[in-house]
């Protein structure tokens, strides 16, 4: 029952319902190795354990009987600790909302639910989600499967070391600027941005309403399809007959390939090869969009973020991790009409990035330009902390500020994801890619 543990979420739906596995034995197999597991306290906030093995019971009677509920009925997952658990604390990694406890669940966690995916716990993440690194001292910072002694990757940290430690077989996580992408490609993950305004934040803890957007961790492109459909509450993309033949991607090279530390840069160039020799076009392209975009960054994500959180973090600024707090309050600077003026500049960069990338069938970035940052450094070193926040969001970024959905694949270089971006709400052709492309690197 152990190899249940490496498998992806779709592998064990298939078998659960060809009757070789039984979900409840599935559950207890997650359910033991957390508790049996020495990083277990820094990757999990709260187990519920009894609602996991209640939800798998109703899941193998159900496979008995021969009904499932969706093709990953009887699967255990993680969840953010932002997303809403009826009855069970969700306190967003932050001291603020210590012993906070919703009267119900998140409407993505009411679809998966009625999906039949059984709920393992809630996972630790950079408080209040706004950091890249995943380092928080306040509950607690999830290591890097790739090198113990490093940050994972926020804010959706241990969403992403439930799956790579393999106490998980997804995690459910948010990405405002990065927060699903970069801790799944420093795990060796493949994570999905959504859309903004695709899947319900009904029920999520916020961070910047309009770049919110809610998306999985997991092993596979498959797994990314089936789960977003689930959380969606709609039918999974048909990624059957996939090819890379023929398809014209954009390499992006405007601020994406700039101050790029090596290994990010050759694993890159490798995996585009490797694309190439599945038959792909790639041309690199310069979008000067996304370098002015970019400066607005600032005054658009810290002044909605502190607008949402300035009386709850005034009243108690001490409960905040410093860096945090820092962030939150450049939202001071900039007023009304700033914010307004910059969304304003940021709608006419959208169009025009969009006109820039019509002819290509995604545009391919490196997912990080950096490796995981090593903890102890991180908070001896304030400027280091600096740096390397800035620069561990700044290529998914880009896909926040333009609207786009996005993919990050791992590739053969540990903690070096591929970052595939796509328009707005066409996340069946980008998952359609990205199985495609999935095959190529391996």
């Amino acid at each position: 029952m152990q190899e249940w543990l490496t498998m992806t979420a779709a592998d064990l739906g298939r078998g659960i319902g060809e009757g070789k596995i039984d979900p409840v034995a599935l559950c207890q197999t997650y359910l033991d190795a957390i508790d049996a597991h020495p990083l277990k306290d820094r990757i999990y906030a709260r187990v519920t354990a009894d609602r996991a093995l209640a939800e798998a019971k109703a899941a193998a009677e159900r496979a008995a009987s021969g009904y499932r509920l969706s093709p990953l009925d009887g699967v255990p997952i993680s969840w953010k600790d932002l997303f809403d658990t009826a009855g069970t604390v969700t306190e967003a990694g932050s001291k603020l909302l210590e012993g906070r406890v919703p009267d119900h669940d998140a409407a993505v966690l009411v679809n998966a639910t009625a999906a039949g995916l059984v709920c393992l716990g809630k996972t630790h993440m950079s408080e209040l989600a706004f950091s890249g690194l995943g380092h928080n001292p306040s509950t607690a910072t999830p290591p890097c499967v790739n090198n113990e002694a490093a940050v994972s990757g926020g804010s959706s940290s241990g969403a992403a070391a439930s799956v790579a430690f393999n106490l998980a077989a997804a995690g459910i996580g948010t990405d405002t600027g990065g927060s699903v992408r970069i801790p799944s490609a420093w795990n060796d993950l493949v994570g999905l941005k959504t859309t903004s305004g695709r899947l319900s934040l009904e029920g999520v803890v916020p961070l910047a309403l309009k770049f919110d957007t809610v998306g999985p961790l997991c092993r596979s492109v498959e797994d990314a399809g089936i789960l977003m459909a689930i959380l969606e509450g709609g039918t999974p993309a048909d990624l059957r007959h996939a090819d890379l033949k023929g398809r014209r991607f954009g390499m992006l090279r405007t601020v994406a390939l700039e101050d790029i530390r090596d290994e990010p840069r050759l694993a890159f160039e490798a995996a585009v090869e490797k694309l190439r020799n599945a038959g792909a076009e790639v041309e690199e392209i310069e979008v000067p969009e996304v370098a002015e975009a970019m400066t607005l960054a600032t005054s658009l994500f810290t002044t909605e973020a502190y607008g949402l959180w300035r009386d709850v973090i005034e009243a108690n600024p001490d409960r905040m991790y410093e860096e945090i707090l820092m962030r939150f309050r450049l939202g001071k600077n900039h007023t009304g009409p700033d914010y307004v003026a910059a969304w304003a500049k940021l709608d006419a960069l959208r169009a025009a990035y969009d006109a820039a990338t019509a002819g290509y069938d995604a545009v391919l970035a490196p997912t990080a330009p950096i490796l995981p940052p090593d903890l102890a450094r991180l908070e001896e070193d304030h400027d280091f902390y600096l740096t390397e926040n800035l620069l561990a969001l700044r290529n998914t970024r880009i896909g926040n500020l333009m609207g786009l959905c996005g993919l990050t694949l791992p590739t053969d270089t540990p903690s070096c994801g591929l970052m595939m971006l796509c328009p707005p709400n066409m996340e069946e052709h980008l998952l359609r890619l990205g199985i495609a492309a999935e095959e190529a690197l391996r």
